[in-house]
């Protein structure tokens, strides 16, 4: 149930690539790839699951999924299977499409930003959303320049947008928007390291070189949590993923997140993903079949 590494069918005169799905089904399992995607839902029913997250999915969906973040679009069956039951359009590009230096263009700095958050997913919602799947719901016609510029203007749209949505949990793939970036991510990696472990403010602070209570709001200001909500999303996150392999008990996996209580388990388990961990990987092997 690990995700497959899935090449992207891009033609040598594109420099993108872009899909009408138009059939009973998304016909692709668990999967990552390098190149970030955009998904607009025309038509269907089912869920998506990005990274650790996985939401009903129903037409005028809109996704930016990152550069190697595991996902799958699932159709419902439950009805039977119609031949054309998904209609959908599939962008996916490098960030480098236009060339390997084109994020150091200064006038692209939202638009790397954009990508940067893009690594937890990111759903798009209201006037937003319906601007972009306009503007989507044309590129397959477009060619030539005309085709790049429409990419451009959507990403454009997007990397100024206040309506975006991360999707996965920070646990999952965390995101260090800090002026004090060094510093972020001395503690970040000080956390991961010992995920398993019991972790207090004291010895995080310590790493930080910041007293107990300027870690505090150090932390608070520049994750947008306190240490314990971002330590038992990350421990979330990484059940999430050890509950894709089948071959581990769900005791197992509570203790290899620094769960050492399985009713706290599964109590905070639930407050982040509304499932039980059993739930959970119940969903995750329908999604993936």
């Amino acid at each position: 149930m690990k995700p497959a590494f899935e090449k992207t069918p891009r033609k040598q005169w594109e420099s993108f690539f872009c899909e009408v799905v138009y059939r009973s089904c998304y016909n692709a399992p668990w999967h990552f790839h390098p190149e970030y995607q955009i998904t607009l839902v025309l038509k269907g029913s089912g869920y998506r699951l990005v990274g650790d997250k996985i939401t009903p999915l129903q037409p005028g969906d809109l996704a930016l999924v990152g550069s190697n973040l595991p996902h799958v679009w699932h159709q419902d069956e439950s009805r039977g299977r119609s031949r054309f039951e998904v209609h959908a359009i599939v962008v996916r590009f490098l960030d480098t499409f236009l060339g390997r230096d084109f994020l150091d263009v200064p006038e692209v700095k939202p638009v790397r930003r954009l990508l940067e958050h893009a690594q937890r997913g990111l759903q798009v919602t209201g006037q937003t959303r319906d601007i972009v799947a306009a503007k989507l719901e044309q590129l397959p016609g477009c060619r030539g320049l005309e085709r790049v510029a429409a990419l451009l203007s959507i990403l454009e749209i997007l990397a100024h947008s206040r309506e975006l949505k991360p999707i996965s949990s920070p646990g999952f793939s965390p995101i260090l928007s800090s002026n004090d970036q060094v510093r972020v991510e001395h503690m970040i990696a000080f956390i991961h390291a010992h995920i398993a472990d019991p972790i207090g403010r004291a010895a995080v602070a310590a790493e930080a070189h910041l007293s107990v209570g300027a870690f505090s709001r150090f932390f608070k200001l520049r994750i947008g949590k306190t240490l314990p909500q971002y330590v038992n999303e990350l421990r979330v996150g990484r059940a999430c993923l050890l509950l894709s392999q089948e071959q581990l008990k769900i005791i197992d996996i509570a203790l290899q997140c620094g769960f050492y209580n399985i009713a706290n388990f599964n109590r905070r388990f639930h407050e982040i993903t509304k499932l039980t961990p059993r739930e959970y990987r119940r969903q995750l092997q329908q999604s993936v079949l």
